[in-house]
């Protein structure tokens, strides 16, 4: 299956880099290249890429202002940035934007060409430099989240094995509790995290990121 690129950077240096590695792969078709916002949405009018490469550092509008423009304007193209911002919090700043890959301007060739045909199938991608760091953000939002929640270590440790799918009688062998101490520590879990029932207490226990407490 063809892929149709574009990409947008405002360093002549890197169009032209992009534009010898894309030559390699047949499969690939570069169909535009942007100095700016501007030239890349009037270039848009004329014929919209699978896959662009999007700089963030760009000249005017950048490429974080550009996104959600894009996204409205052409929500099957995936936007792909390539950038030198080495960082997970703004990495995660562009996903949660909603881009389909962050890829650094560092990568090597077979990185940038799995980058594309990643995201070509609808996953996400992160540039493997990147990848350790955003698990370890993810897990210090996570953790933050569950340690705002006021719940005591007792409670904590029965939310644990709840969200591990144990019984009240499991929790009171695991534990050496009485099953009504296990209940009421079961009802006042409920009651901090404003949930009716179990059900609901999972969802939400996915919803903060608390399914995956340690």
């Amino acid at each position: 299956m063809n892929i149709k690129i574009a990409i947008t950077d405002d360093h002549p240096m890197i169009i032209g880099g992009v534009r010898n590695l894309l030559a390699n792969y047949p499969h690939l078709q570069l169909i535009g290249t942007y100095a700016d916002g501007a030239e890349l949405l009037e270039g848009l009018k004329k014929g919209v890429p699978d896959v662009l490469l999007l700089d963030i550092q760009l000249p005017e509008k950048t490429g974080d202002e550009l996104t959600p423009i894009l996204q409205k304007m052409y929500p099957d193209m995936r936007i792909l940035m390539l950038t030198n911002f080495n960082s997970p919090i703004y990495a995660n700043n562009m996903l949660r934007l909603g881009i389909s890959g962050y890829l650094l301007k560092t990568a090597r060739e077979y990185t940038m060409i799995e980058a594309i045909e990643t995201v070509m199938k609808g996953e996400i991608f992160i540039d493997p430099a990147l990848r350790e760091k955003l698990d370890a953000l993810d897990r210090k939002a996570r953790n933050a989240v569950f340690n705002k929640v006021t719940l005591t270590p007792r409670e904590k440790d029965i939310l644990k094995l709840i969200l591990q799918g144990k019984t009240s009688q499991e929790i009171v062998s695991e534990l050496f509790l009485s099953i009504y101490t296990v209940k009421n520590y079961r009802n006042r879990i409920l009651l901090k995290l404003d949930v009716k029932n179990m059900a609901e207490l999972a969802g939400k226990a996915v919803a903060m990121g608390l399914m995956d407490t340690e």
